[in-house]
């Protein structure tokens, strides 16, 4: 078996950052293109928040997101077209870990789903330790989720502690788009 059959629907959570090419815009216009990808319904989208860059590479800050959809894709229909709006905002998938980029879409969590194949891990097997990813996921996730294999949300956003070097961009509200 390749993957997990067909989900009736399932809750699915996607992170999204970008800090190259104006990152607000590129943030926002990929929620929406999210939001109209057959198959799937946009429930709750976070704020945008501004964070600093992981890694060795001196670059401009992140604008990063999450999302949950309701979707009838399976995880890999989902990462497929995720990674095609990835390479329309322009991303380039140099092997560069931790560099900038116009656009990163990280399937988190699918349902209750844990798997591991080539390309896709479930849940994101980083997202335990990421304050740009806990944090506005615990903005729109319900209040006891529990993530597979890592716990609850609460738990995680507990043990990170203080994050630094993430703020809430104020212009933007969190709201339940067609739930």
């Amino acid at each position: 078996m390749v993957g997990p059959e067909r989900p009736p629907s399932c809750m699915a959570y996607v992170g999204f950052g970008s800090n190259l090419a104006d990152p607000r815009a590129q943030v926002r216009r990929a929620i929406d293109e999210v939001a109209a990808l057959p198959g799937c319904t946009l429930c709750f989208r976070s704020s945008l928040y501004a964070t600093a860059p992981l890694g060795p590479v001196a670059q401009p800050e992140f604008v990063n997101a999450v999302v949950s959809l309701a979707t009838a894709l399976t995880p890999l229909e989902l990462l497929a077209a995720l990674q095609g709006l990835e390479q329309a905002h322009g991303r380039v998938r140099d092997g560069t870990r931790w560099g900038p980029r116009t656009l990163d879409l990280d399937l988190l969590v699918f349902g209750e789903l844990q798997l591991q194949l080539p390309g896709l891990t479930l849940p994101h097997p980083e997202l335990d330790h990421r304050a740009f990813v806990l944090i506005p996921l615990a903005e729109i996730a319900p209040a006891g989720l529990l993530i597979p294999g890592h716990g609850r949300l609460a738990d995680l956003l507990t043990a990170l502690g203080e994050p630094d070097g993430i703020r809430r961009i104020p212009d933007t509200a969190p709201g339940c788009d067609q739930c």
